[in-house]
């Protein structure tokens, strides 16, 4: 067994270094406009972690006004027939089958749609299956708990959108030095929540515990959370909304005793700290998120 001290060492370097790899891509100017214009038509996908920030993409491109953006997992993903000009497929390893099936579909079925990846490792299949390639090797990782990629495409593509990101890096820096407090570590199950673009977030906040430490944990859109999940709130436990809370929803979860996390930061900064939790409570049950228990860096299907 990895030595505590020891294990994710990788995760924690690289979750560490993500105010930095947010900084560089807010700074690529010339692979956002690689991007999709505003005002075309696009669908988004990826499968994991970068389903769960395609859905955030998604949800604030439409927001910001630049047209239809659908977020789908490459595996269900209903593109050859639905007239997107554009395709994204977001993928740190560029191995990933379920994306690289879907790209070779959209080549061979003649479809107009430009396609373009955002991956972190350039030296892969899919930079040949599409139009073109946004490269992020800076944030690259080597831990199979991903972390900075996810949230450095992220930030590629909430600046290109004209966002200042600023805010979401100081916040970030500023969790990655605090003390943890040790109630939401030894917490015996977690529910995530988040609105709008943040509900990707979340859902990205419960995989990542289920990853690192195999803890129990489930996410919902915040307005969803009271119709049937509120059930399993009870002391001991943590609802953690990432983003702003739907009105109400604290004054419910005081009752039932379980712990609302909700703090008024960036939800990519609250993000970071979702992660520092799975990292730390991974070593205090002896696991090591850098290798966890039946994942592996890239999901390649049998052919």
């Amino acid at each position: 067994m990895t030595h505590a001290s020891t294990a994710g060492a990788h995760m924690e370097a690289e979750l560490r270094s993500q105010p930095e790899t947010w900084a560089t891509a807010a700074g690529l100017r010339e692979e956002q406009s690689l991007l999709p214009a505003s005002g075309e038509r696009i669908a988004v996908v990826g499968c994991g972690t970068s389903w769960f920030m395609a859905q955030a993409y998604a949800a604030l491109r439409e927001r910001a006004g630049h047209g239809v953006t659908d977020a789908f997992a490459a595996s269900e993903a209903p593109v050859l027939d639905r007239g997107y000009d554009a395709i994204v497929a977001i993928t740190r390893s560029g191995t990933t089958t379920e994306v690289l099936e879907l790209l070779d579909a959209l080549r061979s079925s003649g479809s107009s749609a430009r396609t373009v990846g955002i991956v972190g490792d350039p030296e892969t299949p899919l930079v040949d299956l599409v139009d073109t390639a946004i490269r992020l090797p800076f944030a690259d990782e080597q831990s199979v708990v991903q972390t900075r990629f996810a949230t450095t495409a992220l930030a590629l593509v909430r600046a290109s959108l004209g966002e200042d990101l600023s805010p979401a890096i100081d916040q970030a820096a500023a969790a990655i030095e605090e003390e943890l407090d040790d109630e939401l570590i030894a917490a015996e199950q977690y529910s995530f929540l988040g609105a709008g673009w943040t509900i990707g977030l979340a859902h990205e906040a419960a995989l990542k515990m289920r990853e690192a430490s195999q803890s129990w944990t489930e996410s919902y859109p915040a307005k969803e959370y009271r119709h049937g999940p509120i059930a399993i709130a009870a002391p001991g436990r943590v609802t953690w909304m990432l983003g702003e809370a739907p009105t109400g929803l604290a004054d419910d979860l005081r009752v039932t005793g379980a712990r609302f996390e909700d703090r008024p930061i960036d939800g990519m900064a609250d993000l970071v700290r979702a992660q520092r939790v799975a990292l730390a409570r991974a070593r205090r049950a002896g696991l090591d998120p850098d290798s966890p228990r039946n994942l592996t860096r890239s999901v390649i299907l049998p052919s």
